[in-house]
């Protein structure tokens, strides 16, 4: 079992910044990539973020500049860092872990609001 947490997700004036962070637990024994998507109900979901295993980043073209991930493998924890936040960046975030034989795990959600 793989279990992932997720928290830092609320309610924000444009603008502002948040920071989401993911832990996982359970049985991992190796975790490969790791990254955050974003949907909005009725809409389809997006890349947000991705990192490797060896810190390598990419970003959705419409978070570039503002947004940065980052993990800590000895922690087992993903984190993404919002800055200068929008109203267009408003949905609900998911993390996402893939373990090294191809596994993919998927985190609860969390709800990130933009006002304003």
């Amino acid at each position: 079992q793989v279990q992932l947490v997720e928290s830092g997700g609320g309610l924000v004036q444009t603008g502002g910044s948040l920071r989401l962070s993911c832990a996982a637990s359970g049985s991992i024994f190796a975790i490969n990539d790791m990254g955050w998507y974003r949907q909005d109900p009725g809409k389809q979901r997006e890349l947000v973020a991705h990192i490797t295993s060896g810190g390598s980043t990419k970003y959705g073209d419409s978070v570039k500049g503002r947004f940065t991930i980052s993990r800590d493998n000895a922690k087992n924890t993903v984190y993404l860092q919002m800055n200068s936040l929008k109203p267009e960046d408003t949905g609900v975030y998911y993390c996402t872990v893939q373990t090294v034989i191809g596994t993919g795990y998927w985190g609860q959600g969390t709800q990130v609001t933009v006002s304003s």
